[in-house]
């Protein structure tokens, strides 16, 4: 089937109906689009359709977010580990065999466990201010890396600007020169779904364990090291939370890697989709099938 129609599906995958946006044609090589927080699959919504006359796109929203289930707490604990197991159910349950990745935000340790577990999947990966190196965390962490220091009920309390308004229009406004062009729909549906029952309980966790990513960066880097994969990093080169320094510190362990900055903030895609979007297919035409 070719079309760049994108079509929205649901899937059960570990127990959670996930759902997805998916466009390209089917025979086509294979990205798989991880998002970040606080947003969903709707980030992709104008890369998409740049990419998909030639690649079959895949973006799943990840538990908790968007529009797939948000269990209760209870029920489902909010880690990154557990979003990397049901995201290896989707993609078990999909069958897919080769693919490469777009990893973003929350998305790059979500992608980099899939990774891990499945080196012979990954053709290629596209880090879009998707960390994996500690000298690309901002000063804007401090907070969050004193919860992880001090597992405190004061210390969560302090985060729950995060989960506000404020704090999300700050994450879409920061370092971006021309505000309009930041469409309102982003962080209004961003926010929508923060507002839900429970839901900054599951970004505090979220947030809580964001520690054992940072531990498993030498893991991540061990698997760059290891592989060789071939690697674009196309960075937002203000994001306050991911520096430039963690897209630079790729080269290191894979010295081909591909580091492109562009003058904005922490969602790129919002301000520079077409520059990204045709950095992005040169790199993927250069993939090994």
């Amino acid at each position: 089937m070719k079309t760049n129609s994108i079509h929205y599906h649901t899937l059960s995958a570990n127990g959670i109906n996930i759902f997805y946006r998916e466009a390209g044609p089917t025979e086509a090589p294979t990205l798989l689009l991880l998002h970040g927080y606080p947003t969903s699959s709707h980030m992709f919504r104008s890369l998409i359709p740049i990419l998909a006359d030639r690649y079959h796109l895949i973006a799943p929203d990840l538990p908790g977010f968007g529009y797939s289930d948000a269990p209760s707490r209870t029920v489902f604990t909010y880690t990154f580990d557990n979003l990397a197991k049901t995201m290896q159910a989707f993609i078990d349950k999909l069958n897919l065999k080769r693919f490469a990745i777009y990893v973003f935000d929350y998305g790059a340790p979500t992608g980099y466990r899939l990774a891990l577990a499945n080196p012979e999947k990954i053709t290629g990966i596209i880090s879009q201010n998707g960390n994996a190196y500690e000298e690309g965390l901002g000063s804007d962490w401090g907070p969050i890396q004193k919860y992880w220091k001090e597992d405190t009920l004061e210390n969560r309390d302090a985060l729950r600007g995060f989960v506000t308004l404020e704090g999300t229009k700050f994450q879409y406004f920061s370092g971006v020169s021309d505000p309009s062009l930041i469409a309102p729909e982003s962080y209004t549906l961003d926010q929508y779904f923060l507002d839900r029952p429970e839901s900054d309980e599951i970004q505090l966790d979220l947030l809580r364990d964001y520690k054992n990513n940072v531990a498993l960066y030498p893991s991540f880097q061990e698997y760059f090291r290891t592989y060789q994969p071939k690697l674009l990093a196309v960075w937002g080169n203000k994001d306050p939370f991911f520096l430039p320094p963690g897209a630079e510190a790729y080269k290191r362990d894979i010295p081909d890697a591909s580091v492109k900055f562009y003058d904005t903030g922490h969602f790129a895609l919002e301000t520079h989709v077409n520059e990204i979007g045709a950095d992005i297919l040169a790199f993927l035409d250069s993939l090994p099938q």
